[in-house]
């Protein structure tokens, strides 16, 4: 049934003259949800926010909040509010008063503004806050209080607009994993635009991956992250290697693949009934599934020289060239410390399995890149 989704939207598209800026978007999120909609700059996931607000109406398609049409329902009249990537807190105003503005706007009873106001800082885990000013309050704070200014209106749906984009590295960490446990707590359904990966992975129940007004998949982070279902969802998600090549033969298992810069590998077909013999494809490794020191008997191995050493902690890695053919891959050090001693200059061995190599029709014309 439908009202066991929160927000749909159906077919929608939005054209600017002759440029279409969302193309065919159809989703429907279920109530509670976390759901974010990841993509590069200029993929529409803005666009399509805007629409979902009510800033902006759909050329086609419509648009449903808990079961209703909201198509020529203006924003102030929607069941859903937006938390802005600069918060837009009042600074001439404390806590409280900001917390309560929209109460206020709406004409709600003195008594009832104190109760909710109260009632959802406790929510947000501030509840001694109210009295204080916008400038004493942390960053991770101020987060909090931009979100409780619109959980007070109870909406249906919360829409946030890369509310992380301003925050240092290290609060953006600590608010990835708050933004979580909070949405958990209160059960209200998140809609979170984003272009950076790391923050949709960690927070959400689902992944939408929006590319040129298009959503190329919508899964759950993990399935979008082992089973991507395109070459780009395959390199915009995650750190992965990739080369161009053309097919070469096969069965109904795995995939030969000859590649344009020397060399061969063999790929997982995983439901690729359409690629033939001759045909390019891109090729997808993660840097994590390479193994140092790889055995001869390997899927796919090869030797390579290290060109530098790049130490990041439990994020280190190498960036090695192949001894064949020169192709520049990077693989992952184990976070075991075992390769610890590899240094610029050593020449190792590289394998990885079929399971764990990927291709699709290539989306370069070819395999000549």
């Amino acid at each position: 049934m439908a009202d066991q989704f929160d927000l749909e939207c159906r077919n929608v598209v939005k054209t600017f003259d002759d440029f279409t800026a969302v193309n065919d978007i159809s989703l429907a999120i279920p109530k509670g949800s976390f759901f974010s909609i990841l993509g590069p700059s200029g993929c529409g996931k803005t666009t399509l926010l805007r629409m979902l607000a009510g800033f902006q109406a759909p050329t086609s398609g419509d648009i449903l909040i808990k079961g209703a049409s909201v198509l020529g329902v203006p924003p102030n009249r929607r069941p859903v509010n937006m938390v802005f990537q600069h918060l837009a807190l009042f600074p001439m105003m404390n806590v409280a008063e900001n917390v309560a503005y929209g109460l206020k706007r709406r004409g709600v009873d003195k008594a009832t503004i104190t109760q909710k106001v109260n009632e959802t800082l406790a929510r947000v885990g501030l509840p001694d806050a109210g009295p204080k000013q916008i400038s004493q309050l942390s960053g991770g704070q101020k987060q909090r209080i931009a979100i409780a200014r619109c959980l007070v209106l109870d909406p249906a749906v919360l829409l946030l607009d890369e509310p992380l984009g301003a925050l240092d590295l290290k609060l953006r960490e600590h608010m990835k994993v708050e933004l979580k446990q909070l949405q958990h707590e209160i059960g209200t359904t998140f809609v979170y635009i984003t272009h950076d990966q790391s923050e949709a992975l960690v927070m959400s129940d689902q992944v939408a991956v929006m590319n040129a007004g298009r959503f190329e998949q919508v899964g759950a982070p993990q399935d979008l992250y082992y089973n991507p279902k395109t070459a780009f969802v395959a390199g915009f998600v995650g750190e992965s290697n990739r080369w161009h090549g053309t097919v070469e033969g096969g069965d109904d298992h795995k995939i030969e693949i000859n590649l344009a810069s020397g060399g061969k590998v063999i790929a997982k077909r995983d439901g690729q009934t359409n690629l033939v013999t001759g045909q390019g494809v891109d090729v997808f490794v993660r840097p994590e599934a390479i193994a140092i020191d790889g055995t001869e008997g390997a899927d796919n191995s090869l030797s390579a020289k290290v060109d530098n050493v790049l130490f990041n902690g439990a994020a280190s890695s190498l960036q090695v060239r192949e001894l064949v053919t020169g192709h520049e891959m990077t693989v992952a050090l184990p976070q075991t410390g075992a390769f610890a001693s590899v240094k610029a200059g050593d020449e190792i061995r590289l394998s990885w399995s079929v399971e764990q190599t990927r291709c699709f029709a290539s989306t370069e014309g070819g395999a000549g890149a």
